[in-house]
């Protein structure tokens, strides 16, 4: 079994859990934030249709410069209804699982960089990037936007189990 292969059936189950709650936000919800300093549903969920598009630079590539000095700084998506976020999510993540499904084991034991301005700011393996800063990232930023649901008193969709509205 190769490495993807363990990894596709954790991949596919976070994604679904993710979408499940996606599409649990109500559109008149998508500003809402519970503080000043906090982002807002609708970034959060931005963020997570993002983050599966990701796995494409992880894999494919050295590095990844969110702000090269010569070129395009990265820029999140911002889009301003669920159905477009949806839409989004599920692009990415049909991407990100045919990068993922034909990466050959070699890969996951190759560096990979996240730069800032030319600078490094951190470099690991790819496969650790992967687990790190795509999967337990997008757990960290779903765990987010499920208590921002409870907060607006929206049904909470279960994951790993019924969730107190099931």
């Amino acid at each position: 079994m190769t490495i993807a292969e363990t990894l596709l059936p954790e991949f596919d189950e976070e994604m679904s859990l993710t979408r499940k709650t996606l599409e649990a936000i109500p559109n008149d919800k998508l500003n809402w934030k519970p503080h000043h300093k906090s982002n807002t549903i609708g970034w959060n969920a931005n963020h997570l249709a993002d983050i599966p598009s990701w796995i494409e630079f992880m894999l494919n590539h050295d590095s990844l410069d969110i702000a090269p000095v010569d070129g395009t700084p990265w820029k999140s998506p911002s889009l301003e209804s669920i159905e477009e976020i949806l839409e989004l999510f599920d692009k990415n993540v049909g991407t990100a699982r045919e990068v993922l499904k034909n990466a050959p084991d070699e890969v996951f034991s190759q560096d990979w960089a996240f730069m800032m301005g030319g600078q490094v700011m951190f470099t690991m393996t790819k496969g650790a990037t992967l687990r790190k800063w795509a999967l337990s990232h997008m757990v960290h930023h779903r765990a987010t936007l499920r208590v921002y649901l409870r907060l607006n008193d929206v049904p909470v969709p279960g994951v790993y189990g019924p969730s107190g509205d099931e």
